[in-house]
């Protein structure tokens, strides 16, 4: 989250790991600096994309003017509300989620699973705290970079106005992020909800509840919760959960979430909230039938808003709409000397993708001006992976993406059941998918459901980057026993195809009588 969804800096509640956050990324006894007569580049958002453009631009060597400016809290996102908290409260859940398990491997695990939730988040707020200063104010101003906090918003004439200063630019970032979308459910706002942006303030475990979204936030903190002692009902308007996802990988993980006693609600269509002395009422429809429920916390996982609120956009010609900043493929807005990256103008919301536009963004505004080439958006291989248990990952087209542009292709699928790594951990259920150009190696998309599928997505994107084909992949020797040999053998399922009924026929004989 950064620069426009906050109107005071609180991260409750104020422990001792809170306070050293915030000590790192908005110091409360911070003093902006005087501006410079002029920037090489401002930048607006010191999320992910606005620190990568911001510490690679003062990083050159150039002695270039740089300016970075931040209303809410360093690290956006990623930091405070979203990999980072997530990810570690994901890790304490599938401690969890092993122990449930643990009879099958031979070992009787306690009768009762005692989850101390207090500690599971103080775990989470220790963690995030101790890696902030890597995106602390502190240390993007030793990098050389003029660091402003407060909300900044454009003027004429190439300037910008923050904290009653302003600062005039050759060249200017967007890097304001998204936040989570206020749901329009009527009662909702006035019974009370979670988003990711508050969630990871709890401090005592919620015993019912509700999850409005079956898309990635919704699903990942849905079983997590799930797992840490909440009864979970998990709201999704479309007929399956995922439903951007392979179907099969979705299905996998719709699978996994029925086992793990998670109540879906598909085909839903939430009425109204009430909050009452029992709880919060949902009122709902569920497959065609009206029902109710009561909850003690709602937690919508549902759409991403852009912040474009209070930047004053219009004053330089920057167009924008309901999905963000408008950019072209070199991430130029409509006004040639600024440029966005990350949350605030891209379909792909992923710190990842942000890291990656930023670096577009470098090339482009400090170097194509000296004819050295610019870089495109399109030209990225952009892999992302869905952290339930299993995970989903994914790379490139799916089937029908690549079966709608006019592409031949053919799928090769390796279950997970026939890999031998797999069969050992109990990791059974899921799947390596490769889709290839018909009657070529080439790999057009690949998406794997496993328990660590987010560290084996990698081979497959290295591959698509460097034009290795499936060829490429077969020869190359995977440690044995790995779940990444799953990788392997599609690449020598796809080897095998190359053999005709004739070159069969006189290996054949080459075997019998060698």
């Amino acid at each position: 989250m950064s620069n426009s969804a906050f109107q005071k800096v609180t991260v409750p509640p104020m422990d001792e790991h809170n306070q050293r956050l915030v000590s790192h990324v908005h110091p409360p006894d911070w003093v902006n600096p005087q501006p410079a007569d002029c920037y090489d580049l401002v930048v607006i958002g010191a999320g992910t994309a606005g620190l990568v453009v911001a510490a690679g631009a003062a990083g050159l060597g150039l002695g270039l003017k740089v300016a970075l400016i931040e209303k809410h809290l360093m690290g956006g996102d990623c930091l405070n509300v979203g990999c980072v908290p997530s990810k570690c409260i994901i890790r304490s859940s599938r401690v969890v989620g092993e122990m449930l398990e643990a009879e099958a491997f031979g070992i009787s695990p306690p009768e009762q699973i005692n989850v101390n939730f207090p500690a599971v988040m103080e775990r989470m707020r220790k963690l995030r705290a101790g890696i902030s200063h890597h995106d602390s104010a502190q240390r993007f101003q030793n990098l050389g970079i003029d660091v402003f906090l407060g909300a900044g918003r454009f003027l004429r004439n190439n300037s910008i106005e923050v904290g009653g200063k302003t600062l005039k630019y050759k060249k200017a970032v967007i890097a304001t992020g998204a936040r989570a979308v206020r749901p329009s459910i009527e009662g909702i706002e006035e019974a009370g909800f979670l988003t990711n942006e508050t969630v990871f303030s709890l401090t005592e475990r919620p015993q019912r509840l509700a999850v409005i979204g079956g898309g990635p936030i919704g699903c990942e903190l849905a079983q997590a919760f799930a797992r840490l002692g909440c009864q979970v009902i998990l709201f999704h308007k479309h007929s399956h959960l995922l439903d951007r996802e392979d179907a099969d990988a979705a299905e996998i993980v719709q699978n996994a979430f029925i086992r793990e006693g998670i109540h879906l609600v598909l085909n839903s269509q939430i009425e109204r909230v009430k909050k009452t002395p029992e709880g919060k009422t949902i009122d709902f429809i569920g497959n065609g039938t009206k029902q109710s429920i009561i909850v003690d916390e709602i937690l919508v996982g549902a759409g991403r808003a852009p912040n474009v609120e209070g930047l004053n956009l219009e004053a330089v010609g920057v167009e924008y709409d309901r999905k963000g900043v408008k950019v072209n493929d070199y991430l130029q807005t409509t006004n040639p000397k600024i440029y966005a990256a990350g949350d605030i103008c891209m379909n792909w919301k992923f710190t990842h993708a942000a890291d990656a536009a930023a670096r577009i963004v470098i090339k482009n505004t400090l170097f194509s001006p000296f004819g050295l080439g610019r870089s495109k958006l399109s030209s990225l291989v952009m892999p992302w992976v869905t952290y339930t248990d299993p995970e989903i990952a994914h790379v490139g087209l799916y089937e029908h993406e690549a079966q709608s542009q006019g592409i031949n292709v053919n799928t090769i699928e390796i279950p997970m059941s026939s890999v031998d790594r797999a069969i050992a951990d109990g990791e059974e259920s899921g799947f390596v998918k490769i889709h290839h150009k018909k009657g070529s190696d080439e790999i057009l998309g690949a998406t794997i459901v496993a328990r660590h599928a987010g560290e084996m997505i990698s081979e497959v994107t290295t591959a698509m980057v460097n034009k290795v084909g499936l060829n490429g992949l077969s020869s190359v020797i995977h440690p044995y026993p790995t779940q990444a040999e799953g990788i392997k053998k599609a690449a020598d399922a796809y080897r095998r195809t190359l053999l005709t009924p004739t070159s069969k026929k006189i290996l054949g004989l080459l075997t019998k009588f060698s």
